[in-house]
């Protein structure tokens, strides 16, 4: 019961009036409901003190009752016999009128909110909501390519884009919030607290662009140290500058395409081969799975033979203690907490599991490097081989079932 309320309190939309209502409730400051509450108050205790002394001759055994009247002549359920002179009359009437007024302020109130809200998230001041979502922060082609890439997979991860401009330039399916990504109240409005990644695009080519994502990335570690983030990068000459920030990836797309290319100088067919493994859609895909305990301590040829043979998947690597061996010695054994890189035609049998790092920073509380979450949690990432190796959104991260 108590997961079920939690799950309808947690929900997004409800999270989003809460912060608008905060808001609101900021700006007017009292301003609004502590006049009313008085004027309220003084009108019943006026109109209590008439009806006593005019019509009950002032008793005091007089002004509860009189003022239980007053109470329920406002809210439209009062004795019309109560009142049996003039002065109770007109008292009756006035608090009947005064009683619709506040029905008329409070509902003005209510639809002036509602109008609000909804002025707000369209035009992107309102604040997402979201928990295990993927914040992008910035906006170019590449960007819009990666929302492409997500919509078209098969987790339907929700999308927070932080970009400064009048209107989306996302459309449907992608929640907007207007602001700069360097700034901590836009990225707190994009619930980069409760985020599982942060993408990090530069608005152009130039170098401008490099510094204004450091910045961000400054930002993004200073208020969620615990959120993955990625950047792409312009220049290969500032990506020691990028991982001074404790960026967890760094792609530098020019070097990434120039490598690219001269493979597929070399090797025919190859590009296709590279674009279609780290695309979503039809055809075999990279994802990093985590190895269950019935793997550890197998050799690696075991292991691989292993997964080609209950989850059609082909090792191509082994990740442990933050450093990936591609194609791994015949040798080496399956350690505790390794995670595999494979390639398979489908998730299948292959439960996801939720957002983490790859690997701790420093920093970093201990722990860190693997959360645990409740299960079954149908939560994937898709996480970058490296600066070199694959597509910023080439990589689900996965667990076999035990």
């Amino acid at each position: 019961m108590r997961r079920r309320l939690r799950r309808l309190l947690m929900t997004p939309l409800l999270r989003r009036l809460v912060w608008h209502a905060r808001r609101v409730r900021t700006q007017v400051k009292g301003r609004f409901f502590g006049p009313l509450l008085i004027g309220l108050t003084v009108v019943l205790l006026l109109a209590t003190v008439v009806v006593t002394v005019v019509e009950k001759g002032a008793k005091p055994k007089a002004f509860g009752p009189t003022l239980y009247w007053a109470i329920t002549t406002i809210l439209g359920q009062g004795d019309a016999s109560y009142a049996t002179g003039p002065a109770g009359w007109v008292t009756s009437w006035l608090l009947a009128l005064f009683g619709v007024g506040i029905l008329a302020v409070i509902t003005g109130a209510l639809v002036g909110f509602v109008v609000d809200f909804l002025l707000k998230e369209g035009q992107g001041m309102g604040a997402a909501g979201y928990e295990d979502h993927i914040v992008i922060c910035g906006w170019n082609p590449t960007a819009r390519e990666l929302v492409e890439e997500l919509r078209s997979d098969d987790y339907q991860a929700r999308i927070v884009l932080v970009h400064e401009a009048e209107r989306s330039p996302v459309g449907d399916g992608v929640y907007f919030v207007r602001g700069d990504p360097s700034n901590a109240a836009d990225l707190e409005r994009a619930g980069i607290r409760e985020a599982k990644a942060a993408i990090v695009c530069p608005a152009d080519g130039s170098d401008a662009s490099d510094m204004h994502s450091i910045l961000v990335l400054l930002a993004l570690e200073d208020l969620a140290p615990q959120v993955r983030t990625i950047v792409e990068v312009n220049s290969p000459r500032h990506a020691d500058h990028f991982r001074r920030t404790g960026v967890d990836e760094v792609l530098v797309t020019s070097r990434l395409a120039s490598h690219l290319l001269a493979r597929t100088a070399l090797y025919p067919g190859l590009g296709e081969l590279v674009t279609d493994i780290v695309s979503g859609g039809e055809g075999s895909e990279l994802y990093r799975v985590g190895l269950p305990a019935a793997y550890h301590g197998l050799p690696v040829d075991e292991a691989s033979a292993r997964l080609r043979r209950e989850h059609g998947a082909t090792l191509l690597a082994l990740a442990r203690g933050g450093r990936t061996m591609v194609n791994p010695g015949a040798d080496i054994r399956v350690e505790v907490d390794d995670e595999a890189v494979v390639i398979a035609e489908s998730l299948g049998a292959l439960a996801p599991l939720a957002a983490g790092r790859q690997s701790g920073k420093p920093g970093s509380p201990p722990g860190d490097e693997h959360p645990e979450v409740p299960q079954p949690a149908r939560v994937e990432e898709r996480l970058p081989a490296g600066d070199e190796a694959a597509h910023p959104q080439a990589l689900h991260r996965i667990a076999l079932p035990g």
